[in-house]
């Protein structure tokens, strides 16, 4: 029974000493200066997205405006603007390198900067209109001329004129065309198709056709009395003349 009494208080709680009651009075302290903070923060973005509210709609209604450049601020603030900004219908652009000198610009849709514009915020330079029109006259004139001179060294090597297309007057594509097909050799100027060209005998055949015509030239020679010239045969004498 002892032992079990014992058990008990020893479990229980001890009573806080002064530094722990100290401790937790400086952590109640801590906790009520961070929702207090908290508390004030939440006061300021709530006040800080009435003034852009105001400042957006003043510039909205303001025709003789058609963009605005903010002082540099923090990323909440920025934040904050940006959604104003979309909300009210406006583009909105942050511009800087480094977040101490980030600024936010606004533009009226009807007047949305360009890429060139856009491209000169973001070097930090100031954005010339008339300036910005003299280069794209520039750049205008100088692709022109690329295209001209492209153009003209792809003409020096084709004809200034089709002859075709120059004397078609005279005569009309499809009847020149029929002509091509239609078109014949004409045999008494020697054009012979190369079928009549071609001999299919053989070789003996060819031979014998030769000798015939030579027996019966001898005949005829001998006939007339006229000296004839022994190529082949078993003629000893070279020329052969009739007796009379």
């Amino acid at each position: 029974m002892a032992d079990l009494l014992g058990s008990i208080l020893n479990a229980m709680e001890k009573p806080p000493t002064v530094g722990d009651q100290e401790s937790r009075r400086k952590a109640r302290e801590q906790a009520a200066r961070f929702k207090k903070m908290e508390e004030e923060e939440k006061k300021k973005k709530v006040a800080f997205r009435k003034k852009m509210e105001k400042e957006v709609s003043d510039f909205i209604q303001d025709s003789t405006q058609q963009k605005r450049r903010y002082n540099p601020m923090g990323k909440i603030e920025r934040s904050i603007l940006h959604d104003v900004a979309e909300v009210a219908g406006l583009t909105s652009f942050s511009f800087g390198e480094d977040e101490e000198s980030r600024y936010v610009m606004l533009f009226k849709k009807e007047f949305a900067p360009s890429d060139e514009e856009l491209e000169a915020y973001r070097k930090g330079q100031e954005w010339d209109p008339q300036l910005a029109e003299q280069r794209r006259r520039l750049k205008e004139q100088a692709a022109l001329e690329e295209e001209a001179s492209r153009q003209s060294s792809q003409s020096e090597g084709c004809p200034n004129s089709n002859y075709r297309d120059k004397y078609s007057h005279l005569f009309s594509t499809s009847a020149a065309k029929d002509a091509a097909h239609t078109l014949e050799a004409n045999r008494a100027y020697g054009c012979v198709p190369v079928a009549n060209k071609r001999d299919t005998r053989s070789i003996e055949e060819a031979m014998n056709a030769i000798r015939a015509k030579k027996r019966v030239k001898l005949s005829e020679d001998e006939d007339t009395g006229t000296p004839v010239m022994c190529g082949q045969g078993t003629h000893d004498e070279k020329y052969k003349i009739k007796k009379e």
